[in-house]
């Protein structure tokens, strides 16, 4: 590459390479029906601070199960969870359905909106009419392993 400057990432943000711990919630969402789910921070993560614009609002979430690979979100992932951000039509978001903390798509049609499902091999994700549900927060981005990591089957 010839007249190409190359230049580190820290030099490019105002921040430099500060880095900020972010709580790990467990267990893992489900990505897929709801399942119970204790709220308790179970490890921290070190990122770097321009990944997190809103520290105090910001979690990770581990995922389990597929009903998101549609949107890119796989078994095992990490999601980036703010819950200062404000849902809209298309957001990737976490909800407690009855009380049980999950992963879905929100979709907005005229006043209502409601959570589905991102796999195209499953069926409608249908809530009870009198389902409580309390959308936490919205997924800002995931973290994927592309190789084997000690101890963890992947």
């Amino acid at each position: 590459m010839i007249g190409v400057e190359l230049r580190r990432i820290e030099e490019l943000l105002p921040d430099g390479a500060a880095t900020l711990r972010v709580p790990v919630m467990g267990p893992s969402l489900c990505a897929g029906f709801p399942s119970p789910a204790d709220d308790f921070v179970e490890d921290a993560l070190e990122l770097p601070r321009w990944l997190v614009p809103n520290p105090p609002a910001t979690f990770l979430w581990r995922i389990a199960g597929d009903s998101m690979r549609d949107a890119g979100i796989f078994d095992g992932d990490l999601a980036c969870v703010d819950r200062s951000l404000k849902p809209g039509h298309g957001s990737v978001v976490v909800a407690a359905v009855d009380g049980e903390m999950s992963i879905k798509r929100m979709v907005v049609e005229g006043n209502r909106a409601r959570l589905a499902f991102d796999n195209a091999d499953l069926p409608v994700y249908a809530l009870e009419e009198l389902a409580e549900v309390d959308v936490w927060g919205v997924v800002r981005f995931t973290i994927r392993w592309h190789v084997a990591r000690a101890g963890h089957g992947r």
